[in-house]
């Protein structure tokens, strides 16, 4: 299939799995106990305007609540001339001074420049431990690097953020502990969310290198007398990588979604923070629009570096 064809179809399956996420979201958020409309910890509006305020969102009908949210969130009111706005997500039902679409234009840059920063240190990483490891296995280096994906793997980004905020920023003072800004604010947290998807690459780059470095084309290159580094880094590694590349599409999208712990343990301003209170309040025109977000960028991260994989390696026609 031509990189055209692939480009089609996916945007053609776009709509149908952002939908299937949408159907599932909304029924667990509807399902959660709570109403967003009460807050138990202060003033309660008076029982009339409750009412009202359930009537005009439609929160006392879940079927009228998915379409009409549904048509607005899509473009489709909009379209048929329904609503004033395309792509609107609603209103902040626990921040009523807040649409989620400014929400999400508040934060979502903030959740993108901690992702992709993280990513970016993942891929460092990995590649130099995978590198290591690859071409030196059953070593000391080998063993180290290995201990230290499993334990990045394993431990849970929140255990792993508390633990360097108590370090670098609480008792060397080093990094500030919470908040926004400068690259003071973004290492520690991006650091942290990098762990897990560096410990994965390094296990895939290793047995990419393992694999390649015993490949019929290695060996000729080596019997040509080419050194052992320039023929891991310039011939091995392009081809070990290619596993990796594959999985950085999906890990990306995870990266800015996986952000959400990150962001509490760290007080980064980012979507995260918003979400996490907006299921915690049911606040389900908030949960709604990022699920729906984040979905449509997973699917758009995964197409494209199905297009880039089809540059690194033609032969892929599938």
């Amino acid at each position: 299939m031509s990189v055209a064809g692939l480009i089609t179809r996916r945007l053609v399956q776009l709509p149908f799995i952002v939908l299937a996420v949408y159907t599932l979201t909304f029924i667990l958020a509807w399902s959660v106990p709570g109403n967003p409309l009460e807050n138990p910890e202060g003033r309660r509006p008076p029982a009339e305007i409750v009412e009202a305020m359930k009537k005009q969102y439609k929160l006392d009908d879940p079927v009228a609540f998915y379409f009409d949210y549904l048509g607005k969130a899509s473009g489709v009111s909009w379209a048929l001339g329904r609503h004033d706005r395309p792509f609107d997500l609603g209103p902040s039902l626990k921040q009523p001074d807040w649409s989620v679409n400014e929400i999400l234009a508040t934060g979502l840059p903030v959740s993108m420049t901690l992702g992709l920063s993280a990513m970016l240190i993942a891929v460092a990483i990995g590649i130099t431990a995978g590198v290591i490891g690859g071409l030196r296995p059953g070593s000391a280096l080998d063993a180290l690097t290995q201990v230290l994906a499993i334990a990045g793997i394993s431990l849970p980004s929140f255990v792993i953020g508390s633990a360097l905020l108590m370090l670098f920023a609480v008792k060397l003072g080093l990094f500030p502990v919470g908040g926004w800004g400068g690259l003071q604010y973004v290492l520690l947290p991006a650091f942290t969310l990098s762990l897990p998807f560096a410990a994965y690459i390094a296990r895939l780059i290793r047995f990419g290198m393992i694999e390649e470095m015993s490949a019929d084309h290695i060996r000729t290159a080596r019997a040509k007398g080419l050194p052992r580094w320039k023929v891991a880094f310039k011939h091995a590694l392009k081809n070990a990588f290619l596993p990796v590349l594959s999985y950085l599409g999906p890990a990306t999208a995870v990266a800015l979604t996986g952000s959400f712990v990150v962001e509490k343990v760290f007080a980064v301003p980012g979507v995260g923070q918003n979400f996490v209170d907006g299921v915690l309040g049911k606040d389900i025109t908030l949960v709604m629009g990022v699920v729906l977000v984040y979905s449509t960028m997973m699917v758009v991260f995964n197409l494209a570096v199905d297009v880039l994989y089809r540059f690194v390696d033609p032969r892929i026609t599938a």
